[in-house]
């Protein structure tokens, strides 16, 4: 098959003072082993090298887009009208790509137009020499529900943006970004994503690399906008799920959704906790066993986790 002959892949970067690390990952996408594929960079109004990063790169297949600062939905929602590929790859600025990512999945995706891929995933600072790879229960071919009834087991669960190729027609039925979400707003695209699609394709050998610890990033925020964001997330991923299946399993993974939001945002906003605490009991009788050190769990036994949490707080601990 030649070059021109295989599908378009359209991978689509929001930017926002990213000068740091958008070179790395351009440069992670540049070196797909897939020969077809086109990136547009939307840069929202960035204040610091980012574009001059971007225009370093003297490649054909790069469209770089310039606006008013807007917000990373605005800006991906621009990036999927810009493009032309029949599978859309998005990537965060800060992240990046193993060279075979994009051919592992498309080698799948090809014959399973109707599905979604997606792919192993680990954290790293620095070097992503120092990300280790650690299978979870999602790593295996799964239908939508059981995907996220799986990865949300915890009331955990990664769903960012590198991990998915996804075909377009499976995007257009998901719909676009909502901008009136921050945190975790790749958390309920994903959803969507995933519950449109006939069947959740793992492409072994396919990695990602999450880039983690970043001074003020957007996803360590913790003001009131950024936890009522993560919590309309949960609503809404709760009414997505619950449509398709109303049992038992999915009311207690939504639970879990829940105390896992209610655990972080105390006491940031205990309005918040209060009321994720009061949706979690009203769904399922789990209980989610929080983490923490000996200490923690010390305070937890004796005072009870709200108490255990002020501590972490006071001691500097998020």
């Amino acid at each position: 098959m030649s070059i021109s002959e295989r599908p378009l892949v359209s991978v689509l970067i929001p930017c926002f003072n990213a000068g740091r690390w958008i070179g790395q990952t351009i440069e992670s996408v540049v070196t797909q082993t897939w020969p077809n594929i086109e990136i547009i960079v939307v840069d929202d109004g960035s204040s610091d090298d980012s574009v001059a990063v971007v225009q370093r790169f003297d490649c054909r297949q790069i469209k770089l887009i310039n606006q008013k600062n807007a917000g990373a939905a605005t800006a991906r929602n621009r990036a999927f009208k810009e493009s032309s590929g029949e599978y859309i790859q998005y990537l965060d600025a800060d992240d990046l790509l193993s060279p075979r990512k994009i051919e592992l999945q498309m080698a799948r995706l090809v014959e399973n137009p109707r599905c979604v891929a997606s792919a192993e995933w680990a954290r790293f600072t620095r070097d992503p020499a120092e990300a280790t790879f650690l299978s979870d229960e999602t790593w295996l071919d799964l239908e939508p529900v059981e995907w996220l009834v799986r990865a949300w087991r915890d009331g955990g669960g990664m769903l960012y943006p590198a991990l998915w190729l996804v075909p377009r027609q499976v995007m257009l039925n998901a719909g676009p970004w909502l901008p009136e979400l921050s945190l975790n707003d790749d958390g309920e695209l994903f959803t969507r994503v995933i519950l449109a699609s006939e069947k959740v394709l793992f492409c072994e050998g396919s990695r990602t690399y999450y880039r983690s610890g970043i001074s003020g990033s957007l996803s360590g925020l913790k003001s009131r906008e950024g936890w009522e964001s993560q919590f309309k997330v949960i609503d809404l991923c709760q009414g997505y799920l619950l449509a398709r299946e109303d049992s038992e399993r999915t009311h207690r993974v939504c639970s879990m959704l829940w105390q896992r939001f209610a655990l972080a945002a105390y006491p940031y906003c205990r309005s918040l906790a209060n009321e994720a605490l009061r949706r979690a009991r009203a769904l399922h009788s789990v209980e989610l066993v929080p983490d923490g050190g000996r200490l923690f769990h010390v305070v937890t036994l004796i005072a009870g986790w709200k108490v255990a949490r002020i501590l972490q707080r006071a001691s500097g601990r998020p």
